[in-house]
């Protein structure tokens, strides 16, 4: 069995380390990601953290698994965290799947993760995602070089990961390996079940999309019903405000004025005839209102402006017309995101994003997250009709546009939509016949239109929480959880004490 002298037990979960925007200007929230990954910490609550550190540990992987006579290969970094490990044939392997953000080892001593580890005896992996974080697998992110960034690279990695640790650490055949993710993790999770029975025995899958979607209208579907869950007037103030943006675009003075609400780093007048900006502007503003939807109230230390605070802000009249609320609701989420002004141009953030140096911001995952949603999944969260909540102005076209520019011309609509249906084939959407997996979703969460929320059959379990938001299920539990929330976390732990108990050691 596994030796555990002088190995630092803790293990670097491979969730998404959310970090900050450039102090100066950025954008704090766009394709549904805030800045450095979906994520955040484990904890906000003080007593709750842990500050013991993991070593970052290495791994030898291949660069192409796919082409046998590439032999090429790269570290990929991983943790490890034996404190719970009761060490006998029969004691689970818990393996954290790295995701679209740098790992942190933060992770390691804190989140519901740990605490089954601890429950079951458990050992715990985690393996950081190829090219995130310190994962390079090439010299720099040029677009030949991303070719190797697919999930299906990505959960090879994981197969080949998991091959090498039985046999460096002597883990006996009978021990059950566990895979646990949230968001693109979670899809890779309930995948690596799918793909890799033999050396996954079960997942669990929080807040993964399954359904891959050129045109992910629902998303701002979902965020209009989650404001509406604190006042439906909340969601008439938000439409009435994004209307009076329009109209105070169509004259010199209300675009100066939209330059002193918005606090815009560069003047209005100067991009007016550009629609790409214009679009992006409107992209920006509606952002603000799904970061905050998308992380309400969960227990990372980036969730602090929630629901209630928006719209709070958006239905109090002695601030003024709504237009001027939405202003008040951009600066809160500028200095949240320690924001000085509102950058919205078009062509400031595809040359950001054309940056291929491992040093520039993009390569904190925005560039490497963007080609896989032009080269896998899509996820574009648009808005097309002039009438709805956030109008007209960043249909599919916008998002398409972008990878073109950034990445390549191929990148078309065609392109987008074969690709997707690739994707969808490959993994079955949201008919997987994947056993072993459960399926964990919050109501407010926007990424739980693409997931699988109900359970079509007694093989296929889900989890639909009431109330709350993307991954809030994995964080460090706190007394504030709401009873929904505890009650989620009691069934997986019931889960995975049928997975672990109730089966045999082999995977079908």
């Amino acid at each position: 069995m596994v030796s555990m002298v002088g190995v630092l037990p803790p293990l670097g979960l491979a969730l998404v380390l959310l970090g900050l925007v450039s102090p100066i200007t950025g954008v704090w929230f766009r394709r549904g990601r805030l800045s450095n990954g979906f994520l955040g910490e484990p904890s906000k609550v003080a007593t709750l953290q842990r500050s013991l550190e993991s070593e970052d540990l290495w791994f030898q992987q291949r660069l192409d698994h796919f082409k046998p006579s590439d032999t090429r290969t790269w570290k990929q970094r991983y943790y490890l965290n034996a404190d719970h490990y009761r060490n006998d044939s029969t004691a689970p392997i818990f393996l954290m799947i790295g995701g679209e953000g740098e790992a942190t080892a933060k992770w390691m001593r804190e989140g519901a993760w740990v605490h089954y580890a601890e429950h079951f005896g458990a050992l715990c992996f985690q393996l950081e995602h190829r090219f995130y974080g310190k994962s390079h697998p090439t010299a720099d992110l040029s677009t030949a070089n991303l070719a190797y960034l697919s999930s299906e690279q990505a959960l090879a990695d994981l197969a080949n990961f998991v091959s090498a640790m039985k046999v460096k650490f002597n883990l006996a055949e009978t021990q059950k390996w566990v895979a646990f993710g949230g968001s693109y993790p979670g899809s890779l999770a309930a995948w690596a079940r799918e793909k890799y029975p033999h050396l996954i025995y079960g997942s669990i899958s929080s807040s993964g999309p399954l359904l891959a979607e050129v045109d992910f209208k629902e998303y701002f579907e979902v965020v209009k019903a989650s404001l509406a869950s604190f006042k439906p007037e909340c969601v008439e103030a938000v439409t009435r405000s994004f209307a009076q943006v329009e109209i105070l675009l169509k004259h010199m003075i209300g675009q100066r004025n939209l330059d002193e609400k918005f606090k815009t780093c560069t003047p209005i007048k100067d991009s007016i005839e550009n629609t790409l900006d214009i679009a992006n502007f409107f992209e920006n503003l509606a952002g603000n209102f799904a970061g905050v939807v998308q992380y309400n109230k969960d227990n990372s230390p980036h969730a602090t402006i929630t629901i209630d605070d928006i719209c709070d802000v958006m239905l109090n009249t002695t601030i003024g017309p709504p237009v001027t609320r939405l202003g008040v609701v951009n600066g809160m989420l500028l200095k949240e995101s320690n924001t000085t002004c509102l950058d919205y141009k078009y062509d400031k953030m595809v040359a950001d994003m054309k940056n291929v140096s491992w040093d520039s911001e993009a390569a904190e995952g925005m560039r490497q997250w963007t080609y896989q949603t032009c080269n896998e999944f899509g996820f574009y969260q648009t808005s097309e009709n002039k009438s709805d909540t956030f109008g007209d102005r960043f249909g599919v076209d916008f998002f398409i546009r972008q990878c073109m520019d950034v990445f390549s011309e191929s990148m078309d609509a065609k392109y987008l939509r074969e690709v997707v249906d690739q994707t969808n084939k490959h993994y079955g959407a949201l008919k997987p016949e994947t056993t072993n997996v459960l399926y964990v979703h919050g109501s407010i969460d926007p990424w739980h239109a693409l997931g699988l929320f109900k359970s079509p059959n007694s093989a296929t379990p889900t989890i639909y929480i009431d109330g709350t938001a993307h991954c809030a299920n994995m964080y460090e539990p706190a007394k504030s959880d709401p009873p929904q929330l505890v009650a989620a976390r009691n069934k997986i732990t019931k889960y995975l004490a049928k997975l672990l108990e109730g089966y045999t050691s082999t995977p079908n």
